[in-house]
C-alpha cells in the first residue's frame, strides 16, 4: 500500500466513522475507546489469519505427544494471542441484526483476552459498546462494516499508522483533553530523529497513548534495525490512557511494558541510570506536587529540588524541574534524552536556576530547540525541546551547546495548529547531525533529495506530453465541430453572443505560445545526476543542473496553463453558444468533458512540476546555508554557542532566541515573478467579481419570479 493509498484510507475512515458518531449524537470523547478497539479486532484479524495455517500445522504437529500444547499456548507462542471464533471479523460483521452487536463485541473482547499475558489482560473496552448502542442500535453494525474496508492483506505497520492516526484526530477534536494523551506525531517524530533509539530500553514517565513509543519503532524499522532490539518502559497516571497505550503496543508489535502509577510516587522500572533512552511530553506547570514526595528520591534530589529559600510549607514551586531531573537521571553513562519543556523552564530563576546550572555544568546538555506557537492542542504558547546527552562529556562537543530556532519553520494544518512536515524535520535533524560531526549523512540526505528531484522529470514529460496532446485534441475536435455544423441554424440570441465574443476569429487564429527559454549556461555535468557521488561538489554541480530545469519548467507550465485557459475559454463560449441541441454531433468529436479532460491534465502537470520544485527548494534550503557541508553557525535559524557565551555572557539562559539572532530575508522571488503572481491573483479576484454578480442577478431573477413581478 503507497502512502496515498494509506492517506485516502485513512482518510476514508475517519470520514465514515466520524459522520456515524454524528449521526448517534455521540461526544468524541466517549466514541474514541470503543472506535480505536475495533480497529484492533480488525488488525487481529488480519494478523492471525497470516499466522494461522502455521498455528494449525504447529499444533497438529505435537497432538498426542509429550510436546503438546493446546491451540491457545501455540497461538500465544506464534502470534502473540489467540482469537476465538467468536471474536473473528466477519462473524461480528455478518451478526444478525437481532443480536446485540455490544454483547457479541464484549464476549469478543473477553475472548482474546482470556489468553492474553497479564499484562495486557483488561486493556480491551468492553461495557462501552452498550452506551453507543442505547444512542442508536445500527451504530455498532455499521462501524464494523466501515473498517471492513481496510484490506486483508494489510499488516502492523498499516494498523499502526491507522491507530495512530485516529489517536490524533481524536486528540485534536477533543482539544485540551486530548492533549493529555497525545502528542502531536512530528514533534515525537522529530525527537526520536535528534536521539536515534536504534537499541536498547526505551523509557517515556508520562507515555499517555504511547506516541513516543510507536515512532520510536517506525525509526527502527526505517534504518533497518530489528524491532526487537527495543524495549519500551512507560508510566501513565490516567487508566484509560494506560489501556489506549497497551492497546498501541499491541497493534504496533512493539516489546514493553507500561504501568499505571503516578512517576512523581512510583517507580516501578526502577529507572535510576537505567536507561538508553528517555522520550517525554510531560504536563508542564504543575504546582500540586508535595516535598515530602519527592525529597528523599534520588530520581529527583539528584541536581537539587524547586523549591524556594524560606518557604516551609510542603510544595514543589514547580513540577517542570521535578521532570527534567527525572529524564537526566533515568539515563545510563551514554544514554540520550529528548522531551518537551515550556519556554519559560529555560530561563526560570531561583532554584530552577541552580538545577540548571548544575545540570549545563555537567555538560550533558546537548541540544535547544525552540519550538513554533500552536504545535499542540493542550497549549497555544511556544515550546522548547530539550536534548540530553550523557556521552557527551566525552566529545569534542563537550563545552558547547546547540541552539536552534525553528519558530519560523512549520506547515500551517488548519486556523488553529500547525506542525512539521517530513522535509522540514529532516531539515532541522540534519542540522543535529552536521553540528555532530556527521558530514557523511548531509550528504546522503542531500544525495536522496537529488534523487527526488531528478526522478520527478519523467513524470513532469509524460504530464506535459499528455497536456500538450489534449489541448491540440480539443483545439481541432472545436474546429472540426464548427465546419460540421456551420450549415445548422442557430438562435439569434447565441449567434450574437458568438459573434461578441470574437468566438471563430479567436479560434481560426488560436495556436500554442512559445515558451521563454532559461538564460543559465549549462556546463557539462561531470557525473549523471542520477548517480552523483556522496561529494559536496558533484552534489553542488548537481543542484544547479536541476535549478535549471526547475526554472524551465516553471516557464513551460506558465505558457501552458496560459494556452490551456485560453482553450477552456473557447469551449465554454462553443458549450453555451455554439452546441446543438443534437448532442450526438458534439459528443462524436469528442468535445464531452473537453474542459475538465484539459483541467485535471493540468492539474496532474502542474502537481509535477511543483514537486520538482519542492524537492529542490529544500536541497537549496541546506545548500545555502551549509554550503560546505559541515555546520556552521545560520543567524536567525543556529548556533553552537561555546561554553563562555552561556555561562559568562548569558548566564545559564537556555533560550535559543538568545544566541540565534535575527534573520531579515526578502521573499526571494523577482519582480518578474512578484507581477506575474499579483496578475493571477487580480484574475482571480476579477472572476470572483463577475461570479458574485451573475448570482446577484440570477438569485433577484429567481426572487421576481416567486413574486410574480
Amino acid at each position: 500500500m503507497t502512502n496515498e493509498q494509506l492517506k485516502k484510507l485513512e482518510n476514508d475512515l475517519w470520514d465514515s466513522a466520524n459522520a456515524m458518531r454524528a449521526y448517534g449524537g455521540i461526544k468524541a470523547a466517549d466514541y474514541a475507546v470503543p472506535v480505536l478497539g475495533l480497529i484492533f479486532l480488525r488488525f487481529a484479524e488480519n494478523k492471525y489469519s497470516h499466522f494461522e495455517k502455521e498455528i494449525i500445522a504447529s499444533y497438529e504437529k505435537d497432538k498426542g505427544t509429550r510436546m503438546e500444547r493446546t491451540i491457545q499456548e501455540v497461538a500465544l507462542s506464534t502470534c502473540g494471542f489467540y482469537l476465538p471464533n467468536n471474536a473473528r471479523y466477519d462473524y461480528l460483521l455478518d451478526l444478525s441484526g437481532d443480536k446485540s452487536h455490544a454483547k457479541a463485541l464484549k464476549e469478543a473482547m473477553e475472548g482474546i483476552e482470556e489468553y492474553q499475558d497479564e499484562q495486557f489482560k483488561g486493556i480491551l473496552p468492553k461495557d462501552v459498546y452498550f452506551e453507543i448502542e442505547k444512542k442508536k442500535d445500527d451504530i455498532l453494525s455499521n462501524l464494523l462494516k466501515t473498517f471492513s474496508d481496510i484490506p486483508k492483506d494489510a499488516d502492523s505497520d498499516v494498523f499502526g499508522k491507522i491507530y495512530e492516526y485516529f489517536l490524533g484526530k481524536f486528540a485534536l477534536s477533543e482539544g485540551q483533553k486530548g492533549g493529555e494523551f497525545f502528542t502531536p506525531t512530528s514533534v515525537v517524530r522529530f525527537i526520536v530523529e535528534v536521539i536515534e533509539p536504534f537499541s536498547g530500553k526505551i523509557y517515556d514517565p508520562a507515555c499517555g497513548s504511547g506516541g513516543m513509543f510507536v515512532q520510536s519503532a517506525d525509526f527502527v524499522k526505517h534504518e533497518n534495525h530489528k524491532l526487537e532490539d527495543i524495549y519500551v518502559c512507560g508510566q501513565e497516571y490516567m487508566g484509560e490512557t494506560v489501556r489506549l497505550a497497551k492497546m498501541n503496543l499491541l497493534v504496533n508489535n512493539i516489546r514493553g511494558e507500561i504501568k499505571e502509577v503516578n512517576s512523581y510516587e512510583s517507580d516501578p522500572h526502577k529507572s535510576l541510570g537505567k536507561f538508553d533512552f528517555v522520550m517525554a511530553n510531560p504536563p508542564f506547570n504543575v504546582k500540586s506536587v508535595k516535598e515530602a514526595t519527592v525529597k528523599d528520591d534520588e530520581r529527583f534530589y539528584y541536581y537539587g529540588l524547586p523549591k524556594n529559600k524560606g518557604k516551609k510549607d510542603d510544595k514543589i514551586t514547580d513540577a517542570n524541574y521535578l521532570w527534567i531531573s527525572l529524564f537526566a537521571t533515568s539515563l545510563n553513562k551514554t544514554g540520550r534524552a529528548g522531551f518537551v519543556m515550556p519556554n519559560s523552564a529555560s530561563d526560570a530563576r531561583n532554584s530552577e536556576y541552580e538545577i540548571r546550572k548544575k545540570l549545563v555544568d555537567s555538560n550533558i546538555v546537548d541540544c535547544m530547540v525552540s519550538m513554533p506557537s500552536n504545535m499542540f492542542f493542550t497549549v497555544t504558547l511556544p515550546a522548547t525541546l530539550w536534548f540530553l546527552d550523557k556521552n557527551k562529556p566525552n566529545t569534542d562537543r563537550k563545552d558547547k551547546i546547540l541552539f536552534l530556532d525553528a519558530r519560523n519553520v512549520f506547515t500551517q494544518i488548519d486556523r488553529a495548529h500547525r506542525e512539521w512536515n517530513e522535509e522540514q524535520i529532516q531539515k532541522l535533524a540534519v542540522i543535529v547531525r552536521l553540528y555532530r560531526g556527521e558530514t557523511d549523512r548531509y550528504l546522503q540526505h542531500i544525495n536522496n533529495l537529488i534523487i527526488n528531484t531528478n526522478n520527478t522529470s519523467v513524470q513532469i514529460e509524460g504530464a506535459q506530453k499528455d497536456l500538450e496532446q489534449l489541448i491540440a485534441r480539443l483545439h481541432n475536435s472545436l474546429k472540426q465541430y464548427i465546419k460540421a455544423t456551420e450549415k445548422e441554424k442557430r438562435t439569434p440570441a447565441k449567434e450574437k453572443a458568438l459573434k461578441d465574443a470574437d468566438f471563430f476569429t479567436k479560434l481560426e487564429k488560436y495556436k500554442r505560445t512559445k515558451a521563454k527559454q532559461n538564460d543559465i549556461v549549462l556546463s557539462n555535468l561531470l557525473h549523471p545526476i542520477d548517480t552523483t557521488p556522496l561529494q559536496n561538489d558533484a552534489q553542488h554541480e548537481a543542484a544547479f543542473h536541476l535549478k535549471w530545469s526547475v526554472d524551465q519548467n516553471k516557464y513551460n507550465l506558465e505558457t501552458l496553463k496560459h494556452d490551456a485557459d485560453t482553450l477552456i475559454e473557447l469551449w465554454n463560449i462553443a458549450d453555451k453558444n455554439a452546441k446543438l441541441k443534437t448532442a450526438k454531433v458534439w459528443t462524436e468529436h469528442e468535445l464531452t468533458r473537453g474542459n475538465k479532460r484539459i483541467e485535471e491534465a493540468l492539474e496532474a502537470y502542474t502537481k509535477a512540476v511543483n514537486l520538482a520544485a519542492y524537492w529542490h527548494g529544500n536541497i537549496e534550503w541546506l545548500q545555502t546555508r551549509f554550503p560546505d557541508a559541515e555546520y556552521t553557525d545560520v543567524v536567525g535559524l543556529c548556533k553552537a554557542a561555546p561554553k563562555n557565551e552561556y555561562v559568562d555572557e548569558q548566564d545559564y539562559s537556555l533560550n535559543a532566541g538568545r544566541y540565534v539572532g535575527v534573520e531579515i530575508e526578502d521573499d526571494n522571488i523577482t519582480e518578474e515573478e512578484f507581477k506575474a503572481s499579483l496578475k493571477d491573483k487580480f484574475n482571480l479576484l476579477e472572476a470572483l467579481n463577475n461570479k458574485e454578480i451573475e448570482l446577484s442577478t440570477s438569485i433577484q431573477i429567481n426572487l421576481k419570479g416567486i413574486l410574480n413581478e
